[in-house]
């Protein structure tokens, strides 16, 4: 019997497996409730980072904890209800931060972003959408001088991992972004770094791109998933789909997915928020901006500029807590001439695993089994990566880039 495949979840992982796997030959099916690119790959800052290589929970997490534990600094906001619910992953998050993991971690990363940047371009020169795509860089700002000393450490690992950058004064950042307010003493300009003015619709044309070469595209609610015989079945709304193989990339609900199969993943997410808001008149900026400071991302899109928020480690599904955005956005309008709000308060989660790296390979003890999910922040920047990776231990291929730090048998 021919080898076929089904992929769950239409975010920009699963879509870049289902597109990995089709290009080695194999039937590929795409289950999502929604359609493509709308649920968290919809929602981040557009920026392909190939500079993003030190994970949230880095040693100088600790230093930080006291200043965050309030709930007043706009990069973290803690809900203890669930920190007291589950504390398992809490501790395991903060264990993780400690410096003997760090070099590790960061070549892991680095492995999934070398070539993100390179892989995105194909992808959309595939799908018809060059245009979408700037390589224009990232620019980092600090509001105090204290922040040379940071971006000097930045520039010091970034140029181990062959990433060139360059420290900006208040001079070289108004040169670059004229319509920025000069608020910046310092800032650190990557040009590695590529963006696009929608990430939803740059997944959503990769998934055409994918029905276009003979992939089916399903839109069903998935259910539950069970091994019958030679096969997986997954019950959803709209009726059975099987398929020899299966490919779970659910994003943050893909733990909900494994759990009645015996697979606890130690999945858990930090929720994000984004706000659109217009430029005043002749205010523009060529790339995307972070204040550091100010802990937010500030974006060109389609839509208009948008905002992100830092991380809010509230259950997943809890209410929305806008303190963060809210703060984003006075920030934002500090730095940069602003006008109105455009449209409603968006907000995800971000599928993260203690040790901030993802799940991508074969799940243990169940045959046909495949896991990839866990790309936390950066799940628009590694997916492509995410999807070749999978796809190369899926046929039996020489693995693109070391697979070991992301095997699925490290918590399962």
């Amino acid at each position: 019997m021919s080898r076929t495949v089904l992929v769950l979840g239409a975010g920009i992982v699963g879509v870049s497996c289902a597109l990995a796997l089709q290009q080695r030959g194999l039937a590929v099916t795409l289950l999502d409730r929604r359609e493509p690119g709308r649920e968290t790959s919809y929602g981040n800052a557009g920026v392909i980072g190939r500079s993003s290589l030190v994970p949230l929970n880095n040693p100088g997490l600790y230093a930080k904890l006291p200043g965050y534990l309030g709930n007043r600094h706009p990069a973290l906001h803690l809900d203890w209800r669930r920190a007291l619910a589950s504390p398992g992953w809490m501790l395991r998050f903060l264990w993780e931060a400690r410096r003997s993991q760090a070099s590790a971690r960061i070549a892991a990363m680095d492995g999934l972003t070398s070539t993100a940047v390179t892989r995105h371009r194909a992808l959309m020169q595939q799908a018809g959408i060059s245009d979408r795509l700037r390589e224009t860089g990232t620019l980092k700002l600090w509001r105090s001088v204290a922040g040379l000393e940071a971006a000097r450490a930045e520039q010091v690992l970034f140029t181990a991992y062959g990433i060139e950058s360059e420290i900006l004064d208040r001079q070289g950042i108004s040169a670059l972004e004229p319509s920025l307010n000069p608020i910046f003493p310092t800032g650190l300009f990557v040009s590695a770094n590529g963006s696009v003015d929608s990430p939803g619709a740059v997944t959503a044309a990769y998934a055409a791109l994918f029905v276009a070469r003979g992939g089916r595209l399903v839109q069903d609610e998935v259910g539950a998933l069970r091994r019958e015989g030679a096969l997986w079945r997954v019950q959803a709304a709209r009726g059975f789909h099987e398929a020899s193989d299966v490919v779970v990339a659910l994003g943050p609900w893909s733990a909900d997915l494994l759990r009645p199969l015996g697979l606890d993943p130690k999945l858990d997410v930090e929720r994000g928020y984004h706000r659109h808001l217009a430029p005043e008149d002749g205010a523009r900026l060529n790339r995307p901006v972070y204040d550091v400071d100010g802990a937010y991302f500030m974006t060109p899109m389609e839509e208009g500029y948008r905002i992100t928020s830092g991380v809010d480690l509230s259950q997943r599904d809890a209410p929305d807590r806008l303190r963060q955005i809210d703060s984003a956005t006075q920030s934002a309008r500090e730095a940069f001439p602003l006008g109105a709000v455009i449209g409603k308060t968006w907000r995800g989660a971000r599928p993260t695993l203690p040790d901030s790296l993802p799940m991508i390979g074969a799940a243990p003890r169940h045959d046909g089994l495949w896991l990839a999910f866990g790309n936390q922040h950066l799940g628009f920047s590694t997916g492509p990566m995410t999807g070749e990776l999978l796809a190369a231990l899926f046929s039996g291929e020489t693995p693109p880039i070391d697979p070991k730090p992301y095997a699925p048998g490290r918590y399962l």
